[in-house]
């Protein structure tokens, strides 16, 4: 009677761990240590689960004894697979290629380098190849980017750079964050009034004209141990800086759907929306790229204010060689 009534006791643990880390938001949680990095996993938690699943039938059969608890202990791995499964095909996997972007269009391209490992001849095709407007490029010099606009200058595409780091010795390439942007898009000043995250450089630009949309580079830091604070703080920075009208929020935000914020027009930030989960790429893993892409973290985004109709969005993964452990995302909007 003890030992059955400990297997329950045991069996009910097991199934509310994993619910909450299935629905961390139900709860609260989804910001939570060690929560914080497997909600987002869902993919590879699901595969994970499933394959323990089958290996705890396997032992069930063979085990007369322990039959019962770990038959169990499946059933409750196989509904966790399947919540998550659940939430990952509400957010979308994917869709087919692009045609080429129209007129009216502004193609929005972000890629965190690791550390300019890409290199700038890579970036530049990239580029080129998606007819990218903005360029923002988490973790990459304004020497390379320079070296970036020089490329697509010479290719008949123009563009001004931005950067901001917080490390001017470069000791650590991963604290700059870079933008190009079009000279058809106009020309742009940085605005240091807002801020910027705590640990990695986000930079906020504005149109000097008054025309054109804001657009945000953003890259907070990951939620490892001894940095939940500051992830916690950066997140809240941009729910505060992605308000307004015409705003275009992208890159690596650490961060995925469970992470945002409730908005008027599903999850987001301030009043920003997620292109990935407006289109039905939400589930797409953008990071890293040694998993395939539903297993990863979709953690690269591209948001904007609901006053610019988001067109569609892709997660590349046809550059999983180029030396980042980040996919790529690019997006058309239309401002």
């Amino acid at each position: 009677m003890i030992r059955r009534s400990a297997a329950a006791a045991l069996l009910l643990g097991v199934a509310a761990a994993l619910l909450v880390v299935a629905w961390p938001s139900l709860f609260g949680l989804a910001g939570a240590p060690v929560i914080a990095q497997l909600v987002s996993l869902r993919g590879l938690s699901s595969l994970v689960a499933v394959l323990v699943a089958i290996t705890l039938l396997i032992i069930a059969a063979l085990w007369a004894g322990a039959r019962r608890f770990l038959a169990g202990l499946a059933v409750i791995a196989i509904a966790f697979a399947a919540i998550n499964l659940a939430v990952l095909s509400s957010r979308g996997f994917g869709a087919d290629a692009l045609p080429p972007p129209a007129d009216d269009e502004l193609v929005v391209l972000a890629w965190n380098t690791l550390g300019d490992a890409t290199g700038p001849g890579v970036i530049a095709d990239l580029a080129a190849a998606e007819q990218a407007d903005v360029i923002v490029l988490p973790e990459t010099t304004e020497e390379t980017a320079v070296v970036v606009a020089e490329i697509l200058r010479d290719a008949g595409r123009p563009m001004w750079v931005h950067t901001l780091e917080f490390d001017p010795e470069l000791e650590l390439k991963a604290r700059s964050t870079s933008v190009l942007i079009s000279v058809e898009v106009g020309e742009y000043a940085r605005d240091d009034s807002v801020g910027s995250t705590t640990v990695l450089p986000s930079i906020v630009l504005r149109p000097i004209s008054g025309v054109g949309p804001t657009i945000i580079g953003v890259h907070p830091i990951s939620p490892v141990p001894g940095e939940l604070e500051n992830w916690r703080a950066d997140l809240a920075w941009l729910d505060e800086v992605c308000t307004g009208e015409r705003v275009i929020m992208a890159g690596d935000l650490n961060a995925t759907a469970d992470h945002f914020t409730a908005t008027d027009d599903g999850p987001g930030l301030g009043s920003c929306v997620d292109a990935a989960l407006v289109t039905g790429n939400g589930a797409v893993g953008t990071w890293p790229t040694r998993l395939p892409a539903l297993l990863g973290a979709p953690i690269d985004h591209v948001l904007a204010t609901p006053d610019l109709e988001i067109r569609s969005f892709r997660v590349i993964t046809t550059v999983d060689d180029a030396g980042s452990d980040h996919r790529p995302v690019v997006a058309r909007l239309v401002p």
